[in-house]
């Protein structure tokens, strides 16, 4: 285990899409992708750190796609907010296989699957070192996984948003096709906003500028990449004022 100085976050919030789950598929859940995931929250789990985790649901099912092909807008989020729930209750079940004591809580109520989102019976339950996945986004249409991720961010008191993406932290073009693009070690929330960087959308940036809330931004398909920021060790960049 790491040095305990080294912890610089005792309570997280871990935000990941929904196509991190897909694995190498198009579609879908990739249940080796999701134990892998789920291997790296317990290394960061063991060292003590309180988790909170959004999943998006974009492997299953995308609110803005099904609304551009025609489907009404609110019904068409609904369903991206189902597909949440079904994320969060397949990596509930990955942690628990890991030993890891987890709570699926949806903003939308469904008592047989998962808690309905209470604040403080939310925020016992990481007191209790059990992980808290929140499925359903904010219960809301016209609202993304991110803000819901920042929102309940904020409402647990988390002292940093944790963005698992496919590269090692924010760039000022896409990596994957420009071989000059840079890297930022820190930017601003504002440089994010203004040069449309598309870390999160902006409504979770603005909501995160507002209190002071820092986004770590890492590749969640580095091994050890989210241990690895814990324990000085890893590549991200830091959104911060």
């Amino acid at each position: 285990m790491p040095d305990a100085e080294k912890v610089t976050f005792e309570r997280v919030m871990l935000k990941i899409s929904g196509e991190a789950l897909m694995g190498d598929q198009g579609f879908g859940l990739h249940p080796p992708t999701v134990e892998r995931i789920a291997r790296e929250v317990k290394t960061v789990h063991d060292m003590g750190v309180e988790i909170c985790m959004v999943i998006g649901g974009g492997n299953i099912f995308r609110g803005l796609q099904g609304s551009a092909q025609g489907m009404e807008r609110t019904t068409a989020d609904y369903m991206g907010m189902l597909a949440t729930v079904m994320n969060a209750l397949a990596m509930q079940s990955a942690l628990e296989g890991q030993g890891i004591h987890t709570r699926v809580i949806s903003a939308i109520r469904m008592d047989e699957v998962a808690e309905p989102y209470i604040r403080r019976r939310a925020v016992r339950h990481l007191e209790k070192k059990r992980v808290c996945i929140f499925a359903a986004g904010t219960g809301n249409p016209y609202f993304t996984t991110d803000t819901a991720a920042t929102l309940r961010a904020n409402e647990m008191a988390c002292e940093a948003i944790f963005k698992g993406t496919k590269v090692d932290g924010v760039y000022d073009k896409d990596p994957a096709k420009h071989s000059d693009a840079k890297r930022y070690d820190t930017i601003t929330y504002d440089e994010v906003l203004a040069q449309h960087l598309g870390v999160m959308d902006a409504s979770a940036i603005a909501l995160a500028r507002e209190n002071k809330l820092p986004i770590v931004v890492f590749s969640l398909d580095e091994p050890g990449g989210f241990k690895g920021i814990l324990d000085g060790s890893g590549t991200f960049t830091t959104v911060k004022d």
